[in-house]
């Protein structure tokens, strides 16, 4: 009979934090890593130059426009309003909705424009604090697809019933709450949401807009318009005259003509309205993003995940797979912990570094930066470290169950890498969604809104999973991986044993 007392796993950690420092090769791979990421985020970044033709002519961007919370936001639509003080409201019927959108060129060089109406293409009623960019404001609309919302602040967005017909919209203030109500025969009526504007001053503007975000192709947005016909209204506090104003419209390079304007049209008691752009969260248009400088972060991992394939197959080449070692399984999970806590630091280098540093070669460039908070820039941060571990970990796992280590490193890359890239170049995007490069979703520092169609590519900003959902998927894949080699070298002992009996 053979027994053994196990080793205490503090003293498993020593051992296999010695075999890393004893493995230059795994060393230098890790800091191979940080320094490819590093400069290809910096090299991207660097080369980055952003240019936009406005009314003084071409030159940088300017800066995005930032509601409320702090997020970039588009704020462009045809309003016609009046001054509100105080309490009340205004009522009108949409009795019908039409638009025009561009589509890819059916004859090189010719515009292909048809009729339709966007899926998030809007018409209803508005009401702010001011004809500035960017203020507090609630809106009741129908849209092109999506039935009645009630949206306010740009990034909120609530579901009222489908669209069946022309619909009824209400919009009531009470000091700084206000209502938005929806109906089929403007008799019996239905309250779709109540929000809260704080701090809305006495005298606001109220009254019905028309936008249309632009219509999205594979991988590019173009232009969209939104024609509404309101008629039935009704204002409640408010008896001047109608103002129109094309909120955000852009002027040509002449300074003088605007780009896709909007317009209204009063006739026979009915306003009919055009308007294009959007009133909600900016994505790509909001200026360049944080993950943007881990651009080259998906290269990087490559290293991370050779490195961690190595460690195992170092082992054997030791000849300490088979041999009767005492403790396989624990000894095993040292190695995993002690591999997921050097990437850990490697991963944080990297994004330590190429975040802060490449958001300021981008503002020094008079690149549009997306805000983002000290909140956000921290989670991309210390998120890409945890992705480098669970990558790690996943690798780890995959070689101490396949023979060999080239195809462990093939699995790896196919599992963790691959999938980004894929997505990256706006191909089978849900692929992050099931693999494990599902974790790249920690990264992101502009989230998806719901009520925004954006490009299903990391060109458009577009993760199918939030945040810590996706690094949670990877971990995952990790944990299996980790857990069904810790149970094949458990099972690998006992066998050892029961020979030696």
């Amino acid at each position: 009979m053979s027994s053994f007392t196990p080793h205490p796993f503090p003293r498993l950690l020593r051992a296999e934090w010695t075999a890393f420092m004893t493995l230059r090769g795994w060393a230098v791979a890790m800091a191979a890593s940080v320094l490819v990421t590093v400069a290809l985020g910096l090299l991207i970044t660097g080369g980055a130059r952003s240019s936009c033709v406005t009314g003084k002519g071409e030159g940088p961007c300017p800066a995005p426009v930032v509601g409320p919370d702090g997020t970039a936001v588009k704020d462009k639509y045809y309003f016609v309003h009046q001054p509100l003080q105080g309490n009340g409201g205004i009522t009108a019927r949409v009795s019908d909705m039409t638009g025009q959108m561009r589509l890819p060129d059916a004859v090189p060089g010719v515009r292909n424009v048809e009729e339709g109406v966007v899926p998030w293409g809007k018409a209803g009623l508005l009401v702010r604090q001011s004809l500035k960019q960017g203020t507090p404001y609630a809106a009741v609309m129908l849209t092109g697809e999506h039935g009645v919302r009630m949206q306010h602040n740009f990034t909120h967005d609530v579901a009222g019933g489908p669209h069946n017909g022309p619909q009824w919209l209400r919009l009531a203030r009470s000091g700084d709450t206000i209502t938005g109500y929806e109906s089929d025969d403007g008799k019996t009526w239905a309250e779709v949401s109540t929000v809260t504007l704080a701090g809305l001053p006495e005298t606001v503007e109220i009254g019905l807009f028309a936008a249309s975000p632009g219509t999205v192709w594979d991988t590019a947005v173009a232009f969209a318009q939104t024609t509404a016909t309101f008629d039935q209204i009704v204002l409640r506090g408010a008896n001047g005259s109608w103002r129109r104003d094309d909120v955000g419209v852009v002027m040509e390079s002449d300074g003088t003509t605007p780009h896709h304007p909007g317009q209204a049209v009063e006739s026979g008691g009915k306003l009919i309205v055009t308007g294009g752009g959007d009133i909600g969260p900016a994505t790509v248009e909001g200026g360049m993003r944080a993950d943007f400088t881990l651009i080259g972060g998906a290269v990087g991992l490559i290293l991370v995940l050779v490195a961690a394939v190595s460690f195992v197959t170092a082992e054997r080449r030791r000849g300490l797979i088979g041999t009767g070692e005492p403790d396989p399984a624990r000894r095993l999970a040292a190695r995993a912990v002690v591999v997921g806590g050097v990437a850990f630091v490697a991963g944080l280098v990297t994004s330590g570094i190429a975040v802060p540093v490449g958001l300021a070669v981008l503002r020094a460039h008079q690149n549009p930066i997306q805000p983002i908070t000290l909140g956000t820039e921290l989670r991309v941060i210390v998120g890409y470290a945890a992705l480098t571990a669970a990558a790690a970990v996943l690798a780890l796992g995959l070689a101490a169950l396949v023979k060999r280590g080239l195809v462990a490193v093939a699995l790896a890359v196919a599992l963790v890498v691959v999938p980004n890239l894929l997505a990256t170049a706006g191909l089978v995007p849900w692929l992050l969604m099931f693999t494990p490069a599902a974790g790249f979703a920690i990264t992101q520092s502009v989230p998806t809104f719901a009520h925004v169609d954006v490009v299903q590519s990391m060109v458009g900003v577009y993760y199918p999973l939030p945040p810590w959902a996706g690094l949670a998927v990877t971990c995952g894949y990790a944990a299996v991986a980790l857990g069904a080699a810790l149970a094949v070298r458990s099972g690998q002992a006992r066998s050892c044993a029961a020979r030696t009996r």
